[in-house]
């Protein structure tokens, strides 16, 4: 004891026990410094995988497979007018018009009784947009080229029926068939037929809901951190409604798609299906999470700022909203963000208040019928026909691009406004 007391730091540092601790210690922080980056490197390889397999899936439904298609329109049935074409009533003729059966005995002229079902609804819109931009066709023998069905541009692509794939070596061998950008996907609405359904309708959808949401959770909660973090009093009432917020920030979505369906359907009778109530009830989904977000970056905020202001004579409403506020704008926009990304992928809550009704035209305003894109795609994800497989994933590919554009959008105002002292 008495010789291990008597050494000198400088030899207790020197010793060898000592450099095994030490050779210890830089052990295990390289070892965690490895931990780290294989947990990253494995992060970064699963999102890899993730955008990689959306993308090689859903690429193809951007596309579509068309046929080339011979119709004499002066033999077929239809009755349709060159100056009608032109003038301001075109769309409303060509849907009086029965496009189908020309198609249909067009395809069956050429290709057998086996072409009967060769087209579908996106082959007639193609066919009477093809006529509004070239009236004199209806005068004449044209070729034109429309979308085949879902069981047709399956069969291309190597998966499909014996009878329909039969077809498709055919049209191959005589050059008939090509691939193309499909427009209609992106302009067009839900339908039953997988070559004519769109995201449009839910997409817009989406933007309406996401935009009632916004309007009402993100000034209601900013406004509620304010009052309890620089107005309340701080007694059990205060600490209540604390405890509350922070409760209802791990509340699971179904239960606030259940007060929608309870309070905004059953109890207000608003429209069911509507972006309007879509929005209440995922602003009521929100708000605990933007009032958090809100009361931390508040207090974040240096005192030395409100001593400051308070000291040259400001009044507590002003050194709230002309100092504290702005510099805590950047911290609330970023709870903003996680709140409205959350909102934007939800799709049990809207399940709830109706919000998965076929809706064949996008909405008009935010009461009228309307879908969104998670609700779509899982809708799609049910269907039987395989042909939605290349169409749910190209929407899931679309939804995470809005995602990311609203993110992006975010961001930028939070850069925009961030202040440093």
């Amino acid at each position: 004891m008495n010789s291990a007391a008597n050494v000198s730091p400088s030899e207790r540092w020197s010793a060898a026990s000592s450099s095994d601790r030490l050779r210890k210690r830089y052990a295990s922080e390289r070892r965690f410094r490895l931990l780290g980056l294989l947990a990253v490197a494995a992060s970064a390889i699963f999102l890899a995988f993730l955008l990689v397999t959306m993308a090689w899936k859903g690429i193809g439904g951007f596309t579509q497979t068309e046929a080339r298609l011979t119709i004499d329109f002066p033999r077929s049935d239809l009755i349709l007018d060159p100056a009608t074409l032109r003038g301001p009533d075109a769309q409303q003729a060509v849907v009086g018009a029965d496009l189908e059966s020309a198609i249909v005995g067009a395809a069956t002229a050429a290709f057998g009784a086996q072409a009967e079902d060769m087209f579908g609804a996106a082959a007639v819109r193609a066919l009477g947009d093809a006529l509004i931009e070239d009236p004199t066709m209806v005068e004449r023998r044209a070729d034109v080229w429309l979308p085949v069905s879902g069981a047709v541009a399956t069969a291309a692509s190597g998966s499909g029926a014996p009878d329909a794939e039969q077809l498709v070596g055919r049209l191959q061998s005589d050059g008939a068939l090509r691939r193309g950008f499909n427009v209609g996907f992106l302009t067009a609405s839900d339908g039953t037929d997988p070559s004519a359904v769109g995201i449009w309708g839910a997409l817009k959808g989406s933007m309406l809901t996401i935009l009632v949401t916004m309007l009402l959770a993100f000034p209601v909660g900013v406004l509620a951190a304010v009052y309890l973090e620089e107005f309340a009093a701080r007694n059990r009432w205060s600490d209540a409604i604390e405890v509350s917020i922070n409760n209802l920030a791990a509340v699971p979505s179904i239960i606030f798609g259940l007060l929608g369906l309870a309070v905004f359907l059953n109890f207000m009778h608003l429209p069911r299906s509507a972006p309007l109530v879509g929005g209440l009830t995922l602003a009521l989904m929100t708000m605990p999470v933007i009032v958090i977000a809100a009361r931390n970056a508040i207090k974040s905020v240096p005192p030395s700022i409100r001593d400051a202001a308070l000291g040259v004579g400001a009044s507590r409403m002003q050194v709230v909203f002309h100092h504290v506020l702005p510099l805590a704008l950047p911290g609330i926009l970023t709870g903003t963000i996680i709140g409205m990304a959350r909102a934007l992928g939800e799709t049990a809550p809207l399940l709830m208040i109706g919000m998965r009704a076929f809706i064949a035209t996008p909405p008009g305003g935010i009461t009228d019928p309307a879908t969104v894109l998670p609700v779509q795609i899982f809708l799609w994800s049910d269907e039987v026909d395989r042909a939605f497989v290349e169409k749910t994933s190209a929407a899931i590919i679309v939804l995470l691009l809005f995602m990311l554009l609203m993110n992006g959008l975010a961001i930028y105002l939070r850069n925009r406004f961030e202040r440093k002292w």
